[in-house]
């Protein structure tokens, strides 16, 4: 495997330039999908090779159940310094899983109790609750999606506001942006240096929800009012970070302010000659990188076990 093994490790570097220039840069539905699929390439790969590491390093500890042609002389030098790296991949890994499970789990709960405090209200496509405190958010999954708002939320708006209001929530759900929000929450977890592109996402995600529902309604100032209201009234957040609210916590003054400059050019893919198109084929191609880099590294350790395990 050879130094290769580590480079997927640190390869998501490669993409911070474009976490950088995505939000100014680049349409925001482009941003989302692209951002979201560089994080999970980059972020499976950092794990298959942290769990190469971990075979090598728990086929040195004694008692291991592994077979023993694993801890072969053979079998260590296949990892440079394998005496350090192959035992401390595999807390580094344990922390990994438990990271992601804690996401998974959290996001399984919140939304079986969202759904939950639901029962009883007609099944309509929106859910209207009488609560005091102004929120709203989009609830996918159960029998049908459904756009959970509070009477405090709605006596907060207009009826074009609302129209807004609404039309954002729709288009979280026909997006499916909860699964990108709960993908790249998922990739930080896997590795650190991912972590600023979950950052993004969220607020793409939500930029992308802006400018949909700017189309439906046909006004871009509806809208920017709208989040303006929804963030003065309270914090309008959803009860977990994956599931997309209109006025969910972050930079609502740059949301505001986007909606409130013309349309964002919707070309799909900037040229290579500017500074967007350049950090975009560069985390593309450190996402490429790293599938080839962990691929190479899976196959030669499996060939080495292969040829070390006893018949």
């Amino acid at each position: 495997m050879g130094i290769f093994v580590f480079l997927p490790l640190v390869l998501p570097l490669t993409a911070w330039p474009i976490a950088r220039l995505a939000e100014p840069r680049l349409h925001p539905r482009t941003a989302t999908v692209l951002l979201t699929a560089v994080a999970t390439v980059m972020a499976l790969c950092s794990t298959l090779c942290l769990a190469l590491l971990m075979v090598v390093g728990t086929a040195q500890l004694p008692g291991n159940p592994l077979p023993d042609g694993w801890s072969d002389p053979e079998v260590r030098e296949s990892v440079p310094r394998h005496e350090i790296t192959g035992k401390a991949a595999i807390p580094a890994l344990l922390a990994v899983v438990a990271a992601c499970g804690r996401v998974l789990v959290r996001h399984a709960r919140v939304r079986r109790r969202a759904h939950r405090a639901l029962a009883g209200l007609p099944d309509t496509r929106v859910a209207v609750l009488p609560d005091p405190a102004p929120y709203a958010y989009a609830l996918p999954g159960g029998r049908r999606d459904r756009i959970v708002v509070s009477t405090a939320m709605l006596a907060s708006l207009t009826s074009r506001e609302r129209r807004a209001l609404f039309a954002h929530e729709r288009a979280h759900l026909a997006a499916r942006h909860h699964r990108h929000l709960l993908l790249v929450r998922l990739a930080a977890c896997a590795n650190p240096f991912l972590l600023p592109l979950r950052t993004v996402v969220a607020y793409t995600a939500e930029r992308w929800a802006d400018e949909e529902a700017a189309r439906a309604v046909g006004s871009r100032r509806v809208v920017a009012r709208a989040i303006g209201r929804a963030a003065l009234a309270g914090t309008g957040g959803a009860p977990a970070p994956t599931l997309p609210a209109l006025a969910a916590p972050g930079p609502l003054p740059r949301r505001v302010a986007a909606l409130l400059a013309p349309a964002p050019a919707t070309r799909a893919w900037p040229s290579l000659f500017t500074a967007a198109g350049l950090a975009v084929w560069t985390a593309t191609t450190g996402a490429a990188l790293s599938a080839m880099f962990s691929a190479n590294s899976a196959l030669t350790l499996l060939l080495v076990l292969h040829a070390a395990t006893p018949l």
